[in-house]
């Protein structure tokens, strides 16, 4: 069931909380042991139930808009007195001593956290092949992968354990899973979601958003999640950006040219298709240029380390998990980073070291901000002839484990998704059919991005071409 169906279902009495709880652990017990989507299943959800089944009988319409919704938390966001890992071995043991903001917000709509979903370790990957801890599968072909690094919340949706849950986005990591699961992703606007209680990848590109069946549940997710907060001086106020109206029909601008990246041609196909389907509903498709997009990923490979490079620092065996004995401080450092860190995380802290590094910064770091703003000012001035720009999510469906040995041909799975995140603005992946491999049908996702503050709008739109056809 969507959240929505729950929330139907609570109010009238038809079905309660605690049956909810029961049915989905039900289907983790029955379905996970094949698919891998939870790190851990909470051992306190039944008694959240009762009391929320309790609530609904006492308060009837006056509960709050999650009050009994079963969702599955992606292990980098903390809850106070559960395991944060960020599935990896360094962070193997460590308790959150405290809620990150958005858990604080969804406790306060009466949402019931269930579990805790892997990812790619400290959520770097999109395969979550990167996983320190177990392998996730995707739940509509085992073989394959599920996308990354939300990978495990990604499975728990279309596995059908749970409704909806929370993942976190640096490049694309809600909207590709989301592309290869067959899933509603959302990445709001930068700033629109606090960070405060996640751990931090990239703190200028990281934002916490929903993986739902439906549009409207990750727009009631987001307006629970979405405001400000005094421990994150980065999140925005509502009106930081020029209001972004939402319109009966939309025009869609469509970069031709960047779609020629390396998109296969049964994705190329669904696009174009999907493209014909919004001209038949009244929307306008329009061919836009944007160049800039194209170094996008070049960009991110370069701002990315080396905020990873930053915020992993405090990981050396003296102030932060695992801590392994040496004969001195380096040895201590040398062991504990060895053995408490994978290859892709190591490879990203030392790209992130050497373009922060002295001789270097302005070269690479410096160079790569530059094209940063450029592509920021290049997107603004698409937006006044446009009012969203349309690309797939991602150039292929879900590949097999051990398909992408090459980090540069894993890389380029993001070339759609991560200039969205360079330049902070909103964007939305919606299923857009399937295409078949070894005989299996495989989702694909196409991505709607607005400007900045136009979260509204790609609820709106996505709603009207997406919600409407279920």
């Amino acid at each position: 069931m969507t959240i929505a169906e729950l929330r139907k279902q609570f109010l009238t009495g038809t079905y309660t909380p605690t049956e909810a709880v029961a049915d989905m652990l039900t289907r983790i017990h029955d379905r996970d042991g094949d698919i891998g989507a939870f790190l851990e299943v909470y051992e306190d959800v039944r008694e959240a139930a009762a009391e929320a089944t309790k609530r609904y009988q006492e308060e009837g319409d006056a509960t709050p808009a999650l009050l009994g919704v079963p969702i599955a938390i992606k292990n980098n966001i903390l809850i106070k007195g559960k395991k944060a890992t960020a599935a990896s071995k360094m962070l193997e043991n460590y308790t959150a001593t405290y809620d990150a903001t958005i858990i604080t917000k969804l406790k306060a709509a009466g949402a019931i956290f269930i579990g805790a979903t892997n990812m790619d370790e400290f959520a770097m990957g999109g395969s979550t092949e990167n996983s320190a801890l177990k392998t996730t599968k995707n739940p509509h072909d085992t073989t394959r992968i599920p996308g990354g690094s939300s990978g495990g919340s990604a499975a728990a949706v279309a596995g059908e354990m749970v409704p909806a849950a929370i993942g976190t986005d640096t490049g694309g990591s809600v909207r590709q899973p989301a592309s290869y699961c067959g899933l509603v992703g959302y990445k709001p606007t930068y700033g629109a979601v606090s960070r405060f209680g996640l751990i931090a990848m990239g703190s200028s590109l990281d934002q916490a958003g929903p993986l739902t069946h439906t549009v409207a549940d990750a727009e009631l997710l987001h307006s629970v999640m979405a405001g400000t907060d005094e421990n994150d001086s980065t999140t925005i106020a509502a009106d930081t950006y020029e209001e972004v109206l939402t319109k009966d029909t939309y025009t869609f601008g469509v970069p031709r040219a960047f779609l020629e990246t390396g998109v296969e041609s049964e994705v190329m196909d669904a696009f174009f298709k999907h493209c014909a389907d919004l001209e038949a509903a009244g929307h306008t498709i329009k061919d836009i240029e944007l160049p800039l997009f194209e170094k996008g990923l070049a960009a991110y490979y370069i701002v990315m380390p080396a905020e990873v490079s930053s915020n992993l620092a405090r990981f050396d065996g003296i102030r932060y998990g695992l801590s392994k004995a040496g004969e001195s401080l380096l040895d201590v450092y040398e062991q504990s980073r060895a053995e408490g860190l994978g290859v892709e995380v190591k490879r990203r802290i030392l790209l992130g070291t050497y373009v922060l590094s002295s001789g270097y910064y302005d070269a690479y770091y410096g160079k790569a901000e530059a094209v940063r703003e450029l592509m920021r000012a290049e997107l603004a001035a698409v937006f006044t002839g446009v009012d969203m720009v349309l690309l797939p999510t991602a150039p292929t469906p879900a590949f097999t484990f051990g398909a992408q040995t090459d980090p540069l041909s894993m890389y380029k799975q993001d070339i759609f998704t991560v200039p969205v995140n360079l330049t902070g603005v909103p964007a939305i992946s919606l299923p857009m059919g399937t295409v078949e491999r070894d005989g299996k049908p495989l989702p694909v996702g196409v991505q709607y991005i607005a400007p900045h503050g136009g979260d509204a709008r790609l609820f709106d739109a996505g709603k009207k071409t997406y919600d409407s056809t279920l």
